[in-house]
């Protein structure tokens, strides 16, 4: 078997050992692709790995030997899936494995809202100069008895409710109609209005669909208290980013942190890239990106590669 992994830099930089990929045959690796690159990188492959280079229907006809796709990801946004059913190529991806991760990235910038660590270790170093012996220049709060809204319970926004349930916060969901959702039903489910105006975070954790695209908008960010704060580790294209800028200018709200843009690496006049709102955090698309939650998919990519030439395929996706 031929494997290529086309991205490989987008799971290690050398400190995870990928050898467990070879176990089924010969592993070639790139550090990125540009799609031009792909067709006579996999020309004569028999399994792909991806991240994020784009498996699009003139790159699987350029394959006539590929069998499988592995997305190095949950998402399979960047194979053509239609593409892969018509060539007989089977697609699998792995989920789960940054649960604990996404969450724990939440609460970080949760907890650095109500201590306001990042602005008191800037003047830190000023700190013998103070006419006392503390600073009350930027003002802390208690996790405990503030509400965190949550938008999409799954896995990792139910980790996330958990964790805030353990501070002693309340925990409300949105209520979206015809949902099934089953987990946690001990909390309670708010209509849209009464749960934005609620709310002392809101921390996103939905699909991206044609629904919930552009769902945080001037509307939903001007029923949000002025002292509430906004959190984004799901998908950029949530958040209309310029109605948050100008919802972090006019004071709408008090502050925002976002680990996802609506395109990464953002451009350079992305509205919340130039924003410089001291209570507005970005981090670059690394909630998920623990050693731990990278062991986690290795470990899965492999899986996935070994039960298909064993002949039972998991984590199938067609």
């Amino acid at each position: 078997m031929q494997i290529v992994f086309l991205d490989a830099s987008t799971l290690h930089s050398g400190e995870l050992d990928l050898s467990v990929l070879e176990r089924q045959g010969s592993l070639t690796c790139f550090p990125v692709s540009a799609e031009s690159e792909i067709p006579e990188r996999i020309a004569n492959a028999d399994i792909v790995i991806t991240n994020k280079a784009l498996m699009t229907a003139k790159n699987i006809a350029a394959a006539p030997q590929l069998k499988l796709i592995v997305s190095c990801a949950t998402g399979v946004n960047q194979i053509d899936l239609d593409a892969a059913t018509a060539a007989n190529v089977l697609v699998s991806n792995v989920a789960g494995y940054s649960t604990p991760s996404v969450a724990q990235h939440v609460f970080t910038f949760i907890l650095n809202f109500a201590t306001q660590i990042p602005q008191f270790n800037q003047q830190s170093r000023a700190w013998p100069n103070f006419p006392i012996f503390t600073s009350l220049a930027h003002p802390c709060f208690d996790l405990a008895g503030k509400t965190l809204g949550i938008i999409g319970l799954g896995e990792i926004g139910g980790a996330t409710a958990r964790l805030a349930l353990a501070f002693g916060m309340h925990v409300q969901v949105l209520a979206r109609e015809g949902s099934t959702a089953k987990l946690m039903p001990e909390l309670a489910r708010v209509p849209a209005e009464a749960f934005f105006a609620s709310s002392d975070f809101i921390s996103l954790h939905c699909p991206l669909t044609p629904t919930t695209q552009g769902c945080i908008n001037t509307q939903t960010l001007s029923q949000m208290k002025p002292t509430a704060y906004l959190i984004n580790t799901g998908r950029g294209p949530l958040v209309n980013e310029a109605d948050l800028a100008e919802a972090l200018s006019s004071g709408t709200i008090a502050g925002a942190a976002l680990d996802v843009l609506s395109s990464e690496p953002p451009a350079a006049d992305n509205p919340l890239i130039l924003s410089q709102h001291p209570q507005l955090v970005l981090t670059p698309h690394t909630a998920w990106s623990t050693l731990e939650a990278r062991q986690r998919l290795l470990a899965g990519v492999a899986e996935n590669i070994d039960s298909f030439i064993a002949g039972a395929p998991t984590n199938r996706i067609v």
